[in-house]
């Protein structure tokens, strides 16, 4: 898809880490970015931030709340031309120790909300006869998860569902794709849902990952291509975007 200054473009778990890179980023292109996040005191110091931006305070594990989100982009501009959901927690625990509670709150949040945003924003997008969907997966899918499978299962599920939309779209002239990041420099082992020691390590497991930055530049150079999926292992370099999209941070 080309970004225009008349984008709109749905970052969800904008408040922070990969997110809020990815809500900055697009800013830096001009694009309409929506923010959508729970913590709405983040949300509106972001949205100062990024010119144009709308600030929606949004729980992702809520389905009234996903639609609304859904209706305040469309009452506001007409019109939605990416989603990019990004919001999600880790759950790293050993499978004989797994509370079945925690699963489905796991897959509430990572699988079943990425799917609300996907049917929502779909008619809209079908309509237009164009849209770009970014789902945001895992590298541990790529590997035996041993002691998160829990975790790798929800965004294991997040993956077939992107690629049987990407099927199921594609004659819609909607685009959908997988990003799945590695370690990255964010506080993501520190807000796990169970797991109070590999917490404690949070530090040690992100101190060789990607900065939240290099993840997102590849995101919106998804975006733009339409590649049906990006695997950022140790190693990959870093995306190229148009020479407007290097200025720095507003």
């Amino acid at each position: 898809m080309d970004i225009t200054s008349s984008s709109t473009i749905i970052v969800t778990g904008a408040s922070s880490g990969i997110g809020r890179a990815v809500a900055e980023l697009l800013g830096r292109g001009h694009a309409k970015v929506i923010l959508a996040a729970r913590s709405r005191e983040t949300l509106e110091k972001l949205q100062a931030d990024i010119p144009g931006s709308m600030a929606v305070v949004t729980d992702m594990t809520d389905a009234s709340s996903i639609h609304a989100l859904i209706a305040t982009v469309m009452e506001q501009y007409g019109h939605v031309d990416a989603l990019i959901n990004n919001a999600g927690q880790g759950f790293h625990t050993p499978i004989e120790a797994i509370d079945p509670i925690d699963l489905r709150a796991i897959f509430e949040l990572n699988v079943i909300g990425p799917l609300i945003a996907m049917q929502d924003v779909l008619p809209h997008m079908r309509k237009a006869g164009s849209g770009a969907i970014v789902n945001i997966s895992s590298g541990t899918t790529r590997m035996i998860p041993a002691g998160f499978a829990g975790y790798a299962a929800s965004k294991a599920a997040l993956n077939m569902l992107s690629q049987a939309a990407r099927a199921e779209f594609a004659s819609d002239g909607i685009t959908v794709s997988l990003v799945y990041p590695f370690l990255t420099k964010t506080k993501f082992h520190e807000n796990l849902l169970r797991n109070d020691s590999i917490r404690s390590r949070g530090a040690g497991f992100t101190a060789a990952g990607h900065p939240p930055e290099f993840v997102a530049r590849h995101i919106v150079h998804t975006l733009l291509t339409g590649e049906t999926e990006v695997v950022l292992t140790p190693g990959t370099p870093e995306a190229d975007l148009p020479a407007a999209w290097n200025a720095p941070a507003v």
